[in-house]
């Protein structure tokens, strides 16, 4: 009886996670798991992180983002030079033929929001327009959650 019960659970948080994952292709790109997270009255700016997986034979780039809950939005990078963490615009991401870039907090790549229009909280919807340079634009949304909704999220692939 308890196998069945263990299975019944696993089961159970598998559906869970594919309802709460969220999924986005234009052409050969797979967008995945868009969020951000939450900010303060007074953060200017907040950060949209999610991963990009090129299905197809040749390389294709990020070229924008846009969102009607900022000022301006940026791509961005942050490395380590020596003892400091440095955060730069980048004019676009590549994405090779079957590469995945999955973007977290702290590490490689991520999209900017500046001038936050209003504070993000848990459970916001933020409307994100990605472009990118053969396989167009593509509306997704990235769900504002806390840290505890990261996981399974954290892993860094394709970091520049």
């Amino acid at each position: 009886m308890s196998r069945f019960l263990s299975f019944g659970w696993i089961a159970m948080l598998a559906m869970s996670a594919s309802v709460l994952a969220q999924e986005y292709k234009v052409g050969d790109i797979r967008i995945d798991h868009p969020y951000a997270r939450p900010s303060v009255a007074a953060q200017s700016s907040g950060a949209v992180y999610l991963s990009i997986e090129n299905l197809g034979k040749s390389p294709d780039q990020l070229v924008s983002a846009t969102s009607p809950v900022a000022n301006s939005v940026e791509l961005h990078t942050m490395s380590m030079q020596g003892d400091v963490m440095k955060m730069r615009e980048v004019a676009n991401i590549e994405i090779k033929p079957s590469e995945k870039i999955v973007m977290t907090r702290g590490h490689g790549y991520h999209i900017m929001l500046i001038g936050l229009k209003q504070p993000l909280k848990p459970g916001d919807k933020v409307p994100l327009t990605l472009h990118f340079k053969k396989a167009g634009k593509v509306e997704t949304q990235a769900t504002v959650q806390d840290k505890k909704a990261e996981n399974g999220h954290g892993a860094m692939h394709g970091s520049p």
